[in-house]
């Protein structure tokens, strides 16, 4: 009887060694504001107060990357003293990868923009450039910093935001002057040269989406980003739905895997 059991337990243990370890899903926690959350994609049955969409990004990398377990706590219109406050407690020791888009509120960019189709916007385009690394450095590296210390070991993705507009004009871009929409990008491009300077910081990686998005600007034949909509002026100057599967997602993938 002894040396049955030892058989038995032999064997047992040799199957136990054989069998495939199951590997635990990837933990992905999505931060920041609408160009995370997918504002412009027309549909928030994930969250209507904060307009989380299946077509954004995060949604579609949990979607399409096997194995991936999804904490999407971006929300429309997130500052980052939002992401610090309500969002990054979702961030924890077993959290692989993390990604967010976060600074255009602290600058009020949409609003500008806003501002832009009612009135000149000219002057106050130049003032928030030119008082941009005052205003928004210190929020920025307060947000990374805080990310980066709650999941040492996490893939951290910080994604940047595209140029809204093209030299064309449309009726995307109605009350827009092409000054206007010159000096709108000049803006993008510093909140894009500052965002990868203090992510780069703060030991995150940065990924750019000036590039990607060029030549999908407003009143592109192919456009990726929503030009002014009248009748719902919230889906106005964000990524539509190719703008989240076409523009950031193969950014994001490309970054994490």
């Amino acid at each position: 009887m002894g040396s049955m059991r030892l058989r038995v337990a032999l064997a047992s243990a040799v199957v136990a060694l054989a069998a495939p370890a199951t590997a635990s899903a990837d933990r992905y926690v999505a931060l920041g504001d609408s160009f995370s959350s997918g504002v412009g994609t027309g549909s928030y049955t994930l969250s209507s107060s904060c307009r989380r969409s299946v077509y954004a990004y995060p949604s579609l990398l949990a979607q399409q990357r096997p194995n991936t377990s999804l904490a999407f706590v971006a929300c429309s219109g997130a500052t980052t003293g939002d992401v610090l406050a309500t969002q990054v407690q979702a961030v924890t020791p077993d959290t692989n990868i993390v990604t967010m888009t976060v600074g255009g509120n602290d600058i009020g960019f949409a609003d500008l923009i806003v501002q832009c189709t009612l009135g000149s916007c000219s002057t106050a385009l130049d003032n928030t450039r030119a008082s941009l690394r005052t205003v928004l450095a210190p929020r920025l590296d307060g947000a990374y910093t805080t990310v980066r210390s709650r999941a040492l070991g996490a893939s951290v993705v910080v994604l940047g935001y595209p140029r809204i507009f093209s030299s064309a004009s449309c009726f995307g871009t109605l009350g827009i002057s092409a000054t206007e929409r010159a000096k709108a990008n000049e803006l993008a491009d510093a909140l894009d040269q500052l965002t990868a300077e203090r992510a780069a910081a703060a030991g995150l990686r940065y990924v750019s989406s000036v590039a990607a998005f060029t030549g999908h600007a407003v009143c592109a034949g192919g456009a990726w980003l929503n030009g002014l909509n009248l009748f719902s002026t919230v889906e106005s100057y964000h990524p539509n739905r190719s703008g989240h599967s076409l523009g950031y997602l193969p950014l994001v993938r490309a970054a994490v895997g």
